[in-house]
């Protein structure tokens, strides 16, 4: 059965809201996620600011306990409340406010609108169904026909490459290897044919090869889809590879933000600096230990007064000890949370000094 055919099946199928002409088709606009106990709150993700266009391939990097995950979570009402909530802020998708969903209207958003890829397929499928009952259960939610559900399962199965997918539907997870499984979850996640893919850090438990061709995979699905892809990693490399724009977050907020080739040819923050610093390049020597950022990134549950990266920072002075910068504009597209401007920064190679 091919894609539009499946779509005719159902009022669950039907896409939603036209985004207009310059309209994000996801807004995060001063998003803090954190804990509340009582009276008291303490944010770990902190007035989150992002636009996500339709079309469009956007990275969010940063180390791991940056917030990259809860931000992403906390689109599809995924977070672990308790204790995790989202304190403040507003989601919305295609011009809705997903925080006015009940628990109903944001399951027929999550698959049929925004799906989501996660970093491990075998806590993600269920090890007692066989993979064709999953896939069929996710259309069978969305109001596909038992049929016509059967026949896209085999379909996506095939577009994401998976061999054999008359073995690979009957098989149960275990009977997979973990590249085979993320295509599967892959393929779940096409189903419905979203607007929106998240992909949560998809491919750190997989080797090099495998990496590549999940990878490559996710580029030609949607360069013949055209659907949005979010892409969540630590993994410069990727972000290099597949996104046209970066949000980098540190300590709980983006820090900066802006499209991939300024920000890898003109990094506009002392941590983006780091990041592109430790990364292996042409004349980095075989054996050669890659630069390191000095000190650990604080809890962003208990930051001190200041900007959060002062202390691992070269280019630090008084002002960063008092006051927390806000995303300043450095360019076209560029912003920065960082008091000096790149021209203020001392020669890259004293970092290391």
């Amino acid at each position: 059965m091919s894609q539009a055919a499946l779509e005719t099946t159902g009022p669950a199928f039907e896409a939603g809201r036209p985004v207009t002409a310059g309209e994000p088709l996801l807004a995060l606009r001063g998003v803090g996620i954190g804990v509340r106990r009582r009276r008291r709150a303490s944010e770990i993700v902190r007035g989150v600011d992002l636009e996500v266009f339709p079309g469009q391939k956007l990275g969010i990097v940063g180390e791991s306990g940056s917030g990259k995950s809860l931000t992403v979570l906390s689109v599809l009402g995924l977070l672990p409340d308790p204790p995790v909530r989202l304190l403040r802020g507003q989601i919305t998708f295609a011009g809705q406010d997903l925080g006015t969903l009940d628990d109903r209207g944001l399951a027929r958003i999550r698959g049929a609108e925004i799906a989501m890829v996660y970093q491990d397929p075998m806590t993600s499928l269920n090890p007692l169904l066989r993979v064709r009952t999953q896939i069929v259960e996710t259309l069978r939610a969305h109001g596909a026909p038992r049929d016509a559900a059967r026949a896209r399962c085999r379909e996506v199965l095939n577009q994401v490459g998976l061999q054999e997918p008359e073995r690979v539907e009957r098989a149960f997870p275990h009977e997979l290897s973990g590249g085979m499984l993320q295509r599967v979850m892959i393929a779940m996640a096409l189903a419905v044919s979203p607007r929106l893919l998240i992909a949560d850090e998809p491919t750190t438990a997989l080797d090099v090869t495998i990496q590549q061709q999940i990878l490559e995979l996710v580029e030609d699905i949607q360069a013949r889809t055209g659907m949005a892809v979010v892409w969540v990693t630590h993994d410069l490399g990727v972000v290099a590879r597949i996104v046209d724009q970066v949000v980098v977050m540190y300590a709980g907020r983006v820090v900066e933000k802006g499209p991939t080739r300024t920000l890898f040819a003109h990094p506009s923050h002392p941590y983006t600096l780091a990041l592109l610093g430790s990364l292996p390049h042409q004349g980095t020597l075989h054996r050669q230990p890659l630069t390191q950022i000095g000190g650990t990134p604080p809890d962003p549950a208990r930051l001190e007064r200041g900007c959060p990266f002062r202390s691992r920072c070269p280019f630090a002075f008084d002002r960063c000890a008092q006051e927390e910068p806000p995303l300043i504009e450095r360019g076209p597209g560029v912003a920065a949370a960082c008091w000096k401007s790149p021209d203020e920064w001392k020669s890259p190679d004293e970092w290391q000094k």
